[in-house]
């Protein structure tokens, strides 16, 4: 390119034959090339395709990518930070019927907690798998009930979760998964007084 530029400045500069043209093409630190006949003038052509060139380095440089580039928005590392903040809010969370949390008894798990790739109008998507003590377990849709309403109310930004029981881990498992992600039963349900107290009993912060 360099060479290809001198010449093309050579030719401009008519010296003819053997004759001395004067032309000087000097690169800056900075990766830019000037020109100049002698006379002060310098060629604005290479100047600008330099200019241009070094101007989409650094647009380049300045767009974050993908689905890191959402989470470092929200104020995560990484997708690992994600999932631990989700399963802090979720370990506490209160059986039921025992004296234990879900983390006891294993219904929450770390590894029951993926972060999938953004909507198509970037808003973060979480899954969250439990499992259900009994394959019968008659409280399982309230668990889920729970879990949802307690990371929706621990997370400062908008979320998208999916909530499922883990596959084969209970009897009526597709239609409980149903239930837990339909929005016009989860708010019909906490209209219910009773079940509301249920869910605020289970997911209260110990004091």
């Amino acid at each position: 390119m360099l060479s290809y530029i001198k010449r093309k400045l050579s030719e401009s500069d008519g010296g003819g034959g053997g004759a001395s043209s004067g032309t000087t093409v000097t690169s800056s630190c900075g990766g830019g090339i000037s020109s100049s006949d002698g006379s002060g003038n310098t060629g604005s052509t290479a100047d600008e395709l330099v200019r241009k060139t070094s101007q989409m380095s650094m647009d380049d440089e300045a767009i974050a990518v993908g689905e890191d580039a959402l989470l470092h928005e929200l104020g995560y590392r990484n997708a690992t930070d994600l999932q631990e903040t989700i399963y802090d809010l979720l370990r506490g969370i209160r059986d039921p019927e025992k004296p234990c949390t879900l983390e006891d008894l294993n219904v929450i798990y770390e590894e029951g907690i993926f972060v999938m790739p953004p909507t198509r109008s970037n808003v973060s998507v979480v899954r969250i798998e439990f499992n259900p003590t009994v394959p019968h377990c008659s409280l399982a849709t309230l668990i889920g009930l729970c879990i949802r309403i307690k990371v929706e109310r621990g997370l400062p930004h908008n979320i998208k979760l999916d909530i499922y029981i883990k596959k084969g881990a209970h009897q009526t498992e597709e239609e409980i998964n149903k239930q837990i992600n339909d929005k016009e039963r989860i708010a019909a349900a906490m209209e219910n007084p009773n079940l509301r107290e249920l869910v605020e009993n289970c997911i209260k912060d110990e004091e």
